[in-house]
């Protein structure tokens, strides 16, 4: 099995999927063109830019945007949640991700390895899109067992934003 496999549910009109970090297999180039292949509307990275640095996509955002498709890095410490500063941003790029679901599109979020952090705001996403927590967690789960890690990122994940 490749190491770069994305794991998508549908969600609304559109697909959402996470995936590991493209490069984390050794095959930047071949991730890359695998996510091409599969035409994202938007990326969304959840791992720090020395993660992204140490597997060879430092470039990750610039080269997904070169190929028509929206990126935000939202860092986040391995088995962390959101600090403030990325917390802050939350609402703008969930707003985008849904807005990209409910016209068909294409959400891709990745960490590390494609469970804990991009699971976890998979999962919040699809709260904020109107699915009911559990079965949200439970939808997410079948395609990706692993999907959020840790207690705090599943508090994170099913704690609801104001402004939705």
């Amino acid at each position: 099995m490749p190491d770069f496999v994305i794991h998508a549910l549908q969600v609304g009109n559109g697909i959402l999927a996470i995936s590991p970090l493209p490069g984390r297999g050794g095959s930047y180039a071949a991730d890359l063109e695998h996510l091409r292949e599969w035409q994202p509307a938007m990326l969304i990275s959840m791992t720090t830019l020395a993660e992204m640095t140490a597997h060879g996509a430092q470039t990750l955002g610039a080269d997904i945007q070169d190929r028509g498709a929206r990126w935000h890095h939202l860092p986040v410490a391995d088995f962390g949640t959101p600090n403030a500063q990325v917390a802050e941003h939350w609402p703008e790029v969930s707003r985008a991700a849904r807005q990209a679901l409910a016209g068909g599109g294409r959400v891709l979020i990745h960490c590390m390895g494609g469970c804990g952090r991009s699971g976890m705001a998979a999962l919040r996403l699809m709260i904020e899109a109107g699915e009911k927590p559990d079965a949200a967690l439970a939808h997410l789960r079948r395609i990706r067992p692993c999907a959020v890690e840790t207690d705090e990122q599943m508090k994170w994940a099913t704690t609801p934003t104001p402004s939705g």
